[in-house]
This record gives C-alpha cells, structure tokens and sequence, in this order.
C-alpha cells in the first residue's frame, strides 16, 4: 500500500495497482487494529448507485506498509457497524 493524503495504491495478488480513495480510518481498541475503507477511483456504480466499499486492516504509521485481510466475523462486524454511523452522519450532512 502506497498512499497520498486521501489515496491509497492497492496492488493486487497478480501485481496489479489499483488508485484507490480512503473513505475513512478507525481504530480499535477490542482487536488491537487499524482498519481503512476504501473504493477504486472511478469505479462504476451499480443499478443502486452504490459503489463497492473495501476494507483492510493496517499498520499506522508506515509510509508504504501492507494491508491485510479482516480475520474474523466479529471484525466483520465492527466495520459493518463503523461504516452504516459513517454513512448516516454523512447522509445528515
């Protein structure tokens, strides 16, 4: 992962970069974990509008670091929960 101030590079399992736009950043505390969600530049939405959302966990800190897959459902969970109270405040906006 290399990043800008809100893009991210995503470089995929055959090596492919992939521009991608931080949506938003959390920590937490339960898993001890940063998580970022995010969506590929330009991507096209569906019949619904909406775009496909990713999330990673990371290390802070590191300019170029690696990220790495959600583990468990109960992160699952917690990034679900994060990004409806991102969407609603945003939606109050």
């Amino acid at each position: 992962m290399e990043h800008g101030e809100n893009n991210i590079t995503v470089i995929d399992e055959q090596g492919n970069e992939q521009l991608c736009e931080i949506l938003f950043t959390f920590e937490s505390e339960e898993f001890g974990k940063s998580y970022v969600l995010y969506y590929p530049i330009g991507a096209d939405e569906d019949e619904d509008g909406e775009i496909d959302i990713h999330a990673s966990s990371f290390i802070p800190g590191e300019e170029s670091g690696e990220l790495m897959p959600i583990e468990s459902d109960e992160e699952w969970d917690l990034i679900e929960e994060m990004l409806e109270t991102f969407l609603a405040e945003d939606e109050e906006e």
